[in-house]
């Protein structure tokens, strides 16, 4: 009988073989038909499509700042209205830039002070410009982690929050204008909120307020996200937090000139120049100006915010239930309310300056994918509403335009959630979400 022969050896891969069997692995997953078109319009892996186009953004950026000439319109004045404050005057009446007297609360002067300084007492609009572009990207990565925790809108649509807006990156680095610094504060108080981070969000959020009061437009929807999650007693906690924030900014000017400061800053009865207006061209200027027409418009406004406050409840105490799961896309129970309160308030402002754009821009669309609409026509509404925007100076067909569009808008959001609970639409969740919603029920 032949003796048993040797056992044979295991073949020890190389390094070489590893590493083409790892690229064979890789490849097989990833270079494929469907994974592209999952990036695409896959929610889930929205992430990827961000990175790309926050870099492409800082790119375009520093492009648009060489080769686009800068346009003066408010940085001078602005500069001046604080130039006012850092030679000793709190008299909120004797703060006045070429452009008029400061008509912006006391997180304007603080943070526009700290930019005097920087550029060298506003004379450095380069340095400024790229400060700008700092703002620009810091809010496209805020709203972007909105987007990605939402799972509500494909990843193409993020090409059309960024690369193709003249007007928005127009706002940013070349005007220099004050409201994209109030929309910094406002989206990472979102995010705060999502995150759970009540108090700190409320922090933001006054912060936001201090810088441009455009940023109370949210204020009823949170006020109803503020109950419905933190209760009575959290409510007036949260409240307190915002008044507080505004007490602590304003003291100085408040003491000096307590009715100048609060008159000033917070004057809702200001009556805008018609030569600015984006929405109403197609109104005489003599009813543009009216005060009948300024009420009427409010009246509006309180009565669109009413017809939609029974659905932000319900979506709001299911959001209050469900957030402590740690579901992503629960958050779209929070930001559906916040983004429709304020784009109310745009629908029926009285008048729409061109740098007001970034006051609803980012949120477009969100606002959109919540509407039973086709793609082509989201998409078509959002292309009309960059026109208008883009018109200047505006005309009766580009003003008239911007308010079917913001109807169109306003109707198909409400045709979506105003009915009844059982048939309101509701955000679809995964099985491995709804395992997590079971065991917080079990804890």
């Amino acid at each position: 009988m032949a003796p048993p022969g040797k056992p044979k050896r295991q073949r020890v891969p190389t390094k070489i073989q590893y590493l083409k069997a790892k690229l064979h692995s890789l490849s097989s997953k990833y270079l494929r038909r469907d994974f592209f078109w999952k990036l695409v319009f896959d929610p889930s892996l929205l992430w990827v499509s961000a990175i790309l186009l926050f870099i492409a953004e800082i790119f375009v950026n520093i492009l648009v700042i060489q080769r686009v000439p800068y346009t003066e319109i408010d940085w001078i004045a602005y500069m001046q209205e604080v130039e006012g404050v850092v030679n000793g005057t709190w008299d909120y009446s004797q703060l006045k830039g070429d452009t008029g007297p400061l008509v912006y609360p006391a997180g304007f002067v603080y943070i526009f002070t700290i930019l005097y300084y920087i550029t060298n007492y506003g004379k450095n609009i380069r340095l400024a410009q790229y400060i700008f572009c700092g703002f620009y990207l810091l809010t496209l990565a805020l709203v972007f982690r909105i987007y990605h925790k939402s799972r509500k809108v494909p990843p193409y649509v993020l090409i059309f929050l960024c690369c193709t807006s003249y007007r928005v990156h127009s706002i940013y680095v070349l005007r220099l204008f004050n409201d994209p610094v109030a929309m910094i504060f406002l989206y990472a108080a979102l995010n705060l909120f999502l995150d759970g981070y009540w108090s700190i969000g409320s922090v933001f959020f006054s912060l936001a307020v201090s810088i441009k009061m455009n940023i109370l437009l949210f204020a009823p929807a949170l006020l109803v996200a503020y109950i419905t999650t933190q209760g009575y007693y959290g409510t007036f906690k949260q409240l307190s937090i915002c008044a507080g924030i505004q007490l602590l900014l304003g003291a100085p000017f408040l003491v000096g000139n307590p009715v100048a400061y609060i008159v000033g800053s917070f004057n809702l009865g200001r009556v805008f120049l018609y030569e600015w207006t984006v929405n109403w061209r197609f109104l005489p200027e003599e009813i543009f100006i009216n005060p009948i027409f300024h009420v009427s418009l409010l009246l509006l406004h309180v009565t669109v915010l009413a017809l939609f406050a029974s659905s932000w409840y319900r979506y709001l105490k299911s959001f209050a239930k469900l957030q402590p799961a740690g579901v992503n896309i629960v958050s779209q129970l929070f930001l559906l309310p916040l983004f429709t309160a304020n784009f109310i308030g745009i629908a029926f402002s009285r008048s729409l300056h061109y740098q007001f754009y970034v006051w609803y821009f980012h949120t477009l669309p969100y606002l959109l994918w919540c509407t039973p609409y086709s793609n082509w026509m989201r998409l078509s509404i959002l292309g009309f509403i960059e026109l208008c925007w883009n018109t200047f100076p505006s005309t009766v067909f580009s003003s008239a335009i911007l308010h079917v569009c913001h109807l169109a808008i306003l109707a198909g959001i409400f045709s979506r959630i105003h009915p009844a609970e059982e048939s309101a639409e509701v955000p679809k969740v995964s099985e491995s979400s709804k395992q997590k919603v079971k065991k917080l029920k079990i804890k």
